[in-house]
């Protein structure tokens, strides 16, 4: 049984993750065995990252790149295949949010938002599946939301975004499945993190989403870590096209 869920020899990237729920994944994957590489635009906390990692035992290594420029992306997969490994495991990780209601959102932040959240995982997925496919093995996870299958206030194009991601999930899958590739997503509910720290400042609003939730409270970070293992794992060699939620029942409750 232990086997299901090792990941010893396995080399995982995952993007933004120089901090919240990316670094607790990298965090997870690591505790089972795996080589983990951090990623971010910013050099110094990609490096800041993987001390806290290697003091935790963790064989990590920074790659700090543009997951929204082309360019950027190519030359960094091919610096981690050729210098660190090939890539057994991708996890599409990198997300921004901006909430302003719809009328009233900027264009410039519509962009940043898909480029962010929906066109990075295409352009690192795309360069990462080509090496994959030579090989015949690999696992991707995408990042996905609550809000790849529900609207809510005020963030409407980061809404698009998600439920972009969750058919790109489905989509890819399709086409990499007969390599031995999976693709599947995680669906985190609402977790007390970076992100969402002014939510959970919000009265109001934790009152709200406990009243809503039937486990009646945020999600915990360090929740999420099994749902990445498991997806990055050969327990899930059988699982593809699938979107996990981590939500605390808040899909299934009218």
């Amino acid at each position: 049984m232990s086997n299901l869920f090792n990941l010893s020899g396995k080399r995982a990237l995952i993007t933004g993750s120089t901090q919240g729920l990316g670094l607790l994944m990298a965090y997870g994957l690591g505790e089972h065995g795996a080589e983990v590489i951090i990623n971010g635009r910013n050099r110094e906390r990609c490096e800041h990252a993987v001390t806290q990692l290697q003091q935790a035992g963790i064989t990590a290594h920074a790659c700090a790149f543009d997951v929204t420029d082309p360019q950027a992306v190519a030359q960094a997969i091919e610096q981690i295949e050729t210098g660190t490994g090939p890539l057994d495991i991708l996890i599409n990780n990198a997300g921004i949010q901006f909430r302003t209601p719809f009328t009233d959102f900027p264009v410039e932040q519509w962009d940043n938002i898909m480029n962010v959240n929906q066109k990075s995982v295409f352009l690192v997925s795309q360069q990462v599946a080509r090496r994959m496919i030579e090989r015949k093995r690999g696992k991707i996870i995408n990042i996905c939301s609550m809000q790849s299958e529900l609207g809510r206030d005020n963030i409407t194009p980061y809404a698009a975004s998600k439920g972009a991601v969750k058919m790109l999930t489905k989509g890819m899958c399709v086409e990499l499945a007969r390599y031995n590739i999976q693709v599947n997503g995680i669906a985190p509910g609402y977790f007390d993190s970076e992100m969402t720290s002014a939510l959970v400042n919000d009265k109001q609003f934790t009152d709200w989403l406990c009243h809503r939730t039937p486990a009646a409270r945020w999600g915990k970070p360090e929740e999420l870590k099994g749902a990445a293992v498991f997806l990055a794992a050969p327990a899930s060699d059988f699982v593809n096209g699938h979107i996990l939620f981590v939500d605390g029942g808040m899909l299934a409750s009218v």
